[in-house]
């Protein structure tokens, strides 16, 4: 079996670009307001894989874009990514993330809310300056669905009953439709056809389902070490993550009571055995082939693009995010 590939050798085609990006992040976090200046930098600092910048970096490169317009839009979407982390961490009462304390756990819900807020209209002053109105239109819907998604999990949250179909409308509103924006402004940028714009569109949302399917996957079977979180939290939290619905539509009437009542209090002192579980009802193994099955949608969205750099990097990042322990 091929050993996956290296973030950092996936975004070696992109390396001055990403840097260019970090720079434009730094910079337009800049605020008067001192705690906004603090909270900001404190995430941002936190690392984070970059993977939705670098999605657009690619596509616009590997469509034959140069120019600074991609470094404003790259960073625009890592910082709509982050103010959705923000809010997350607050909802669902997170305290640690990439291995670090969250926000709110530090400087309080409120102020991490606020500045959330901060970033996503700090994000809106940026990519109005690029000047385009489709690139506008199709960032103003991802923030919208996005939000949608936040609310859909929302319901979610607690309820045993949640099917595979409720599940994957949340990834794909939640986490996926940001890594399709992301591809699709690459396209964009490229002035690329319609159906070139849909290709990519295609590959970043498949892209971006199956990067949550592994996420879910491995809060139940990586470490925390690793993961930079407490595993065990989407349990906690009440989340009815797909290798849950898989396990309790497997698994015996009473390993399915036992999940059941683990997601309706939330109760993380059932991770043992709901993790057994999970293991004993192949649910793992269904959960990766399902997201395999997204990359080889990305993957195949991808073929049009011609050979180059890019495009290799492209399809490299899809066998990263299989094969990620983190």
């Amino acid at each position: 079996m091929a050993t996956a590939p290296t973030i950092h050798a996936v975004f070696a085609p992109i390396i001055k670009d990403m840097e260019c990006v970090d720079q434009a992040i730094h910079t337009h976090l800049a605020s008067e307001v001192a705690l906004i200046n603090t909270i900001g930098g404190y995430i941002v600092a936190g690392g984070g894989k970059r993977l939705r910048p670098a999605l657009l970096l690619l596509v616009a490169q590997a469509l034959g874009f140069r120019g600074p317009q991609q470094h404003i839009l790259a960073a625009v979407v890592e910082l709509i990514h982050t103010a959705t982390l923000l809010h997350d961490d607050v909802v669902d009462e997170s305290s640690m993330r990439r291995g670090r304390e969250t926000s709110n756990a530090l400087f309080g819900n409120s102020a991490s809310v606020l500045v959330g807020d901060f970033l996503y209209s700090r994000a809106f002053q940026m990519m109005v300056s690029v000047g385009s109105l489709p690139i506008l239109d199709i960032l103003a819907d991802a923030t919208n669905i996005i939000a949608e998604g936040e609310v859909l999990q929302l319901l979610n949250m607690h309820d045993p009953d949640v099917d595979e179909q409720r599940y994957l409308q949340v990834i794909r509103f939640k986490t996926a439709k940001l890594f399709e924006a992301a591809a699709r402004l690459g396209a964009v940028l490229a002035q690329a056809d319609a159906n070139m714009q849909e290709e990519m569109a295609l590959a970043g949302r498949s892209f971006g389902t199956a990067f949550q399917l592994i996420d879910d996957l491995l809060d139940y079977s990586g470490n925390s070490a690793e993961l930079g979180k407490n595993i065990g939290d989407d349990l906690r939290e009440g989340k009815p993550t797909l290798p849950l619905i898989i396990a309790m539509r497997q698994g015996t009437a009473t390993q399915r009571t036992l999940v059941e009542n683990a997601i309706r209090q939330g109760d993380a002192s059932a991770l043992d055995d709901v993790m057994e579980i999970v293991h004993a009802s192949g649910a793992m193994q269904a959960v990766r082939k399902a997201a395999q099955d997204e990359i080889r949608i990305a993957e195949r969205a991808l073929s049009p693009l011609a050979p180059s750099p890019a495009r290799q990097a492209l399809l490299d990042l899809c066998a990263y995010s299989l094969g990620r322990t983190v």
